[in-house]
Parts: C-alpha cells; structure tokens; sequence
C-alpha cells in the first residue's frame, strides 16, 4: 500500500511539474516561443504540438521601401504594441532601377535585409515570411533559376530557425496553376534538401485568388499552405465562397497579404466588410498579414505619411489601415 501511495505521489509530482513547464510567450499569443516549429496538419497551421496556431501580422511593403524600418526596436513595436506575431519581408523581384532582386537590384543589400529581418523578428518572439514576391513578372518561371539559387541559399542559412516560413511566389498572374505547380515542384524539394520540416506557402493564380482552383489539383508535399489575398473594398462575398470551397476540400490556406481598402492599395476603405472577412478568417483557423508597413501616401500604408520616425512608435503615429490592425489583433487575440 506504501508503494502504491509513493507511487500515486510520483505521478502527481510528474504532471505537476510538466504542466508547470509548459511553453507561454510573453502575451499568451501563439510566437516561437510557444508554437515552435510550424507544421501543417489535416489542413490547419498547427505548433510543433499540433495544436492549431493563428498568426496575424504585417508584411513590409518593397524591402527597399520599408528599409527604414527593418531595425529591432522597430519590430519590438510590432510585437508588443502591434500585438503581430508574424512579420512578411516582402522582396520584389522584378522592378525598376534599384528595385527588383532579378533586375538588377543590389543583391546583397536585399539579402542582408532579410538577415535582419528574421533576426529581429526572433528576438522579438515573430515569425517571419520569406516572401519571393513575384508581381509584375506574373509567371514564377520566368526568373526560376535566380530562385533556385536564391531558396537554396536561404533555406541552408536558416534551417535552424524555428520562426521562420517560405513563401516562393507571392501573386502569379496571367498563368495558369499547371504553371505554378512546375515551378512549385522545383523550389520545394530545393528547400526541404535543407530545411525538411520548414513550411511553406505557394502562390495561387490570379492574384492568389484562385485557390478553389489550387483546390481541385494540390501539390504532393506536407507542411504547405497556399496563398489567399483580397482586398475588402474590392473583394467580396464571392472570393469567401470560393475560399470555402478550397478550404471544405482540405486545402490549407494563409492570407500573406490584404488590405481594408482597394486592390490598388489605395481608397475607398471598408472596414465593415474587413471585419466580415475577419470573422470569416478566424472561423476557419486561416492566419492573416496585412499590407503594408510603410508611410507611402496610399490608404494601405499602416504608418501616416507625416510620421518621420522608424521606432518607438504610440497608437497614434498610426494611420486608419494601421490602427484598425492594431484594434483588430488586440480584439481576436484576446481568446489566446
């Protein structure tokens, strides 16, 4: 009986200690700290205990653009006054004079960014997106051996960070998802020669609006999500139908990019369908990033265009785009 009561004492002890030790990040949101290594599981984003995660954040606009803000105290903003947990290093690759990783932009200057940007994100508890933003280039074959390269190189330099995701082709358009899914089955088995358990999200055509189409033929790999954007002022109730259809099959979407105004990025704003498709979101455990974090006189620039500052931030340096976040991870959050 004496064995039996020690024993019983053991296991108590045991669990007591395990529940003890169990993982919180600073605000009981769902950060590195907590989640881990992300992996996608029966459709979901889920933490290294498979529990399903929602990150909701910011993505830069253009590296160079958003250079400015690519600093720790920054990002500590982001995370503790902002309230994301996920930061989306945006990096063109077709542009005009310095812009564009393929056209002639400053490589090296693109990539330290990046450095930088995965770096602050993990001291301030962020994932971090690795967006090989394809947009005017429309068809991700077009610049595929520079990606090769570029995947290769970064999948080996961070396969030991827990906080961090690839997505390899932000906005294909003008092509078709055969298209997509050749460049797809060429880049992931490059990442995951380095990084086998990373996830990774995948373009979807038309803007990444088409995932009911991404739907009806998916890649055959594990730990993918694929790529949903809106815009609230410009789409509506049919692009969520279409998003339910994709997600009723099992396709495991990620919203890297959307705004509460138009598509153009600039006027009108709808917050009341934003938050229509906010609820939409959180109902179907789909994690969201909005564009973009800059001071560029457009209605999707978070930061107001009079701000001069790069860091120690208040609510009210913020513009409409901005606060609304602000309110809006503050508000769903509060469930973590």
């Amino acid at each position: 009986m004496k064995k039996l009561i020690a024993l019983l004492i053991c296991l108590f002890l045991l669990c007591s200690c395990s529940a003890g030790n169990k993982k919180e990040s600073f605000d009981g949101k769902d950060r590195p700290s907590s989640s881990g290594q992300l992996k996608v599981v029966e459709g979901k984003l889920c933490g290294e205990n498979g529990e399903p995660v929602m990150l909701r954040g910011i993505s830069t606009h253009d590296l160079l653009i958003s250079e400015r803000y690519i600093n720790d105290d920054c990002f500590k903003d982001l995370s503790h006054l902002m309230g994301a947990n996920v930061i989306r290093l945006a990096m063109y690759t077709w542009g005009v004079g310095s812009s564009g990783y393929c056209t002639g932009a400053d490589r090296n200057r693109l990539k330290k960014d990046i450095d930088k940007g995965v770096e602050y994100a993990a001291n301030n508890d962020m994932y971090a997106i690795i967006d090989w933003h394809i947009l005017q280039d429309q068809d991700p074959n077009a610049y595929i051996d520079d990606a090769k390269e570029f995947f290769e190189e970064v999948s080996a330099k961070y396969k030991d960070n827990n906080n961090v995701i690839y997505e390899i082709c932000n906005e294909p358009n003008h092509v078709e998802w055969s298209d997509i899914k050749k460049y797809a089955e060429i880049i992931i088995p490059i990442i995951r020669n380095n990084d086998p358990d990373s996830v990774i999200i995948v373009g979807t055509p038309n803007w990444s609006q088409d995932v009911d189409i991404a739907a009806n033929d998916p890649l055959n790999y594990e730990n993918l999500l694929y790529t949903l954007h809106f815009y609230s002022a410009t789409h509506k109730q049919e692009l969520r139908d279409r998003a339910k259809t994709a997600i009723d099959k099992g396709l495991p979407i990620f919203v890297t990019e959307f705004g509460i105004t138009a598509s153009s990025g600039n006027l009108p704003i709808d917050e009341n369908e934003a938050d229509v498709w906010i609820d939409f979101l959180e109902e179907n455990n789909v994690s969201y990033v909005m564009w973009n974090l800059s001071k560029l006189s457009e209605a999707s620039a978070a930061i107001k265009h009079d701000v001069l500052k790069d860091r120690g931030f208040s609510e009210e340096d913020f513009s409409t785009s901005g606060t609304w976040l602000i309110k809006t991870i503050k508000n769903r959050s509060a469930k973590n």
